[in-house]
């Protein structure tokens, strides 16, 4: 019997600023299509929760990405993070009590993979200063005093500077996705 998990999907770059436009609606209609169950999505960023078996692990982004780009015509990266994964995600967070009293500052860049700890190392901090980073595993959290707005910590730093694809998240719907995949 093949043990079912609820995952989330988190989609980079859709619905942003008029481009690679992914209806929610659909998309849920997507994952369906795909042997997905108990679909749900959480804003129109590109966030799907859903349940399907734990071999959905190696293939399941591979999935995605194909079914949306025939059914919306956009070529995008997903990135799945089941909810043992998502749990530590929060219960990683460097700055628990920052991002409770000031969520809209505190993000989390899910990442592609596990970036190489001498490029983790050779991040010069000092280019997006006041911003932070810290990089825990395949997570990078992010802290924005002055918002994220006009940040200059971005995808370059994780895509050239890390190597790796990315797709971030505000603190509350980090939670939110957590607690939809309980």
């Amino acid at each position: 019997m093949n043990e079912h998990v609820r995952y989330a999907a988190l989609l980079r770059g859709v619905n942003v600023g008029g481009h690679n436009a992914v209806g929610m609606a659909p998309l849920r209609e997507v994952l369906s299509s795909l042997g997905y169950e108990d679909v749900a999505t959480l804003l129109q960023s590109g966030n799907a929760v859903f349940t399907a078996p734990a071999s959905a692990k190696t293939d399941g982004a591979a999935r995605i990405e194909a079914a949306v780009a025939d059914r919306f015509g956009v070529s995008i990266k997903v990135l799945l993070r089941d909810a043992k994964a998502m749990a530590k995600v929060v219960a990683s967070n460097p700055w628990p009590e920052r991002a409770a009293a000031e969520p809209a500052k505190a993000h989390v860049a899910f990442l592609g993979a596990k970036p190489a700890a001498a490029k983790v190392s050779a991040v010069d901090h000092t280019k997006f200063a006041p911003d932070e980073l810290v990089v825990v595993g395949d997570a990078a959290y992010l802290w924005y005093p002055n918002g994220s707005g006009r940040s200059k910590l971005g995808a370059t730093v994780f895509e050239k500077g890390l190597g790796v694809v990315a797709t971030a998240r505000n603190w509350n719907t980090v939670l939110k996705l957590r607690d939809l995949m309980s």
